[in-house]
């Protein structure tokens, strides 16, 4: 699996348990914004376990990574501005996803205009990005240093 893969899936990973650890400790149902799909056609119709949703909510973030790593190698932009700036542009979209999740839901999440809601909500993509960026310079470094 490559860099890119291996840093959406970690960052996933990371936006995933600070949204759950948010929705425990708040009771704003951040983490369950993330990781419904009752509004898509075919797949929203089974009651998923928690742990296929999960993976549903990983499957993008391991392609917005492969996206990351692969328009970084495509250019070879090294610099962390311009890494940083890629980053920003694959995850800052994602915030704005929480106005229309919120509206297309069928279960209970938070309102559309739930202020701390969406502060969680962005401050947890916020951390998906840095987590992002971070995790490929650490394996570029690392690969870099073994090969």
């Amino acid at each position: 699996m490559n860099r890119g893969a291996w840093s959406g899936a970690i960052a996933g990973l990371v936006l995933g348990l600070f949204l759950k650890m948010i929705q425990f400790i708040t009771g704003e149902k951040v983490y369950t914004l993330l990781l419904n799909v009752d509004f898509i056609p075919v797949i929203g119709k089974v009651d998923w376990p928690e742990v296929v949703e999960f993976l549903f909510h990983l499957i993008i973030a391991v392609i917005i990574g492969i996206v990351f790593g692969g328009l970084l190698q495509l250019k070879k932009w090294e610099t962390p501005l311009i890494q940083l700036l890629i980053a920003a542009c694959l995850t800052i979209p994602t915030i704005f996803l929480y106005f229309p999740l919120t509206l297309l839901a069928h279960q209970a999440t938070p309102g559309v205009w739930n202020g701390w809601a969406l502060f969680y909500w962005t401050i947890g993509h916020a951390l998906f990005m840095v987590v992002l960026l971070v995790t490929y310079r650490l394996l570029t470094r690392k690969k870099a240093s073994s090969g």
